[in-house]
């Protein structure tokens, strides 16, 4: 928590209300907090039937140290820059790059657009019909995410695949990619591969992400990446009643109107506590809050801001409450004109390189009962070069009579060796 903040904030945030968020834990391939999660690069956007761009080539990061303050008059850009970061919308020229491992909460400024169609639940029911397949539902539904035509004509053309044998000798084929197994692993060099079904009915050999971008398949891609990322953030809590009961209560909603109340009987402070909790429910890395003080009163402000400070994640904040913004948030993106610069303390960010803690990593499992139980280390999942060569050295223990290690007896029966 920042120690200089204006004394009539500080007296705020000795409000009674509490917030508590969710800490998002390690995430897979990330050592350093203050490496990047999510990118912008040499961007531009106009939006349809404009001449006039709303975005001239901004580029800006984010990683879980970060604490931006998002400012700038209404129309500079700002909630469009955010849309573009988060895959609300796509850019005309630039890249934007998300970790595959990272989970990213966005509430819009209209907060309540994330809840219009469900007004007639509980605030416990959405959540949990949001999550209820083990993934965001509203992640889905992005602009991004869905396939253009270029994009479905590229997956049906044809393409050179290559690959080794079982004796290393390398073979050559057009083939047709027709759909993503849903599983993917990490190459040597850093590069995600996936698993793919083939026209003629073959699951070999796994691609690059980069070549299934290019064959059109590259949102496939990023939803199996968010589909993997938000079950690795929910595996501690059994998406039960109770919990997200629980839930609702450390995000500022009395139990009574989480459990007890339809949506549409909420007032307007009650649904963006509703909608702030439901984004949270994943335990992001990136938390996005686009005008978080709209609709909320100066102790759940006080309470918000607790909450964020507290938070082991990145945190961006798009406000026109200066005191909000510049209590919480050293650094700052400056939007002018479709223009970004970047302000505030700018050297903050290089001394953020902490290593991510080891207390972050998660050991324990709290089911619908709320028993805790001990979580074993998740295993990397093997290539099928490297399962074909384990396939063999299990063989040849067993028929050399070799004691078997728990991992390599665990391995034998899954295969039926033994």
């Amino acid at each position: 928590m920042l120690t200089l903040m204006p004394r009539l904030f500080f007296n705020i945030k000795e409000s009674k209300l509490k917030f508590k968020f969710p800490q998002p834990g390690p995430i897979e391939g990330v050592k350093s907090r203050s490496k990047a999660l999510m990118k912008m690069s040499k961007c531009d956007f106009t939006y349809p039937g404009n001449t006039k761009p709303t975005l001239f080539n901004i580029s800006i990061q984010v990683s879980m140290a970060s604490r931006v303050g998002c400012v700038g008059e209404n129309g500079a850009g700002k909630s469009t820059m955010i849309k573009v970061l988060t895959g609300e919308v796509v850019p005309q020229t630039g890249d934007v790059w998300r970790h595959p491992n990272a989970r990213v909460a966005y509430v819009a400024q209209h907060a309540f657009h994330h809840i219009e169609d469900h007004l007639n639940k509980t605030p416990n029911e959405y959540i949990r019909w949001r999550y209820a397949n083990g993934e965001d539902k509203e992640s889905l539904v992005k602009v991004s995410m869905q396939m253009t035509d270029e994009e479905k004509a590229l997956q049906i053309a044809p393409f050179e695949v290559t690959w080794k044998d079982d004796d290393n000798k390398l073979q050559k084929a057009n083939k047709v990619v027709i759909e993503l197994l849903g599983s993917r692993r990490e190459q040597r060099g850093k590069e995600m591969e996936y698993d793919v079904k083939y026209r003629d009915g073959s699951e070999y050999p796994p691609l690059p992400v980069k070549v299934l971008e290019r064959r059109g398949w590259g949102k496939a891609c990023r939803a199996i990446d968010a589909r993997i990322a938000q079950t690795s953030g929910l595996f501690i809590r059994t998406l039960s009643s109770a919990n997200v009961e629980q839930h609702l209560k450390d995000c500022g909603l009395d139990p009574e109107f989480a459990t007890h109340y339809r949506m549409s009987a909420l007032s307007g402070g009650q649904k963006v506590k509703v909608v702030m909790a439901a984004a949270m429910w994943s335990q992001p890395h990136i938390l996005i809050l686009d005008e978080p003080t709209n609709y909320l009163d100066r102790e759940s402000l006080g309470a918000l801001a607790n909450a964020i400070s507290e938070f082991e994640g990145g945190v961006v904040i798009i406000s026109h409450n200066s005191e909000f913004v510049s209590t919480l948030c050293p650094e700052e993106w400056i939007m002018d004109g479709g223009h970004c610069t970047l302000g505030g303390e700018t050297a903050w960010m290089d001394k953020q390189g902490d290593k991510i803690s080891d207390q972050q990593t998660i050991t324990t499992m709290v089911d619908a009962l709320g028993n805790e139980t001990e979580i074993q280390p998740k295993k990397k999942a093997m290539t099928k070069v490297e399962e074909k060569k384990h396939l063999k050295l299990v063989r040849k223990k067993l028929k050399d009579g070799i004691e078997l290690d728990d991992d390599e007896m665990d391995f034998a029966i899954a295969n039926e060796l033994c």
